[in-house]
């Protein structure tokens, strides 16, 4: 299997496909493909990198 988020390092800002509403969190940690995003409207949740693809933010707003 591929990790999907295997760019992602701590401090990177992400946002998730399926759930707009949470919306742009911060990478806390990418350790095995487990990736520990703490969501702005959600809180910190680990994404399982080899079944969901987070979307890189690069300008905090989008």
């Amino acid at each position: 299997m591929e990790d999907l988020n295997a760019i992602f390092t701590p401090g990177m800002l992400a946002r998730h496909p399926d759930r707009p509403e949470w919306g742009i969190g911060q990478v806390q940690s990418n350790v095995g493909g487990k990736l520990t995003v703490n969501f702005r409207d959600e809180g910190k949740i680990v994404i399982d990198s080899f079944r969901i693809a987070l979307m890189p933010v690069f300008d905090g707003t989008s």
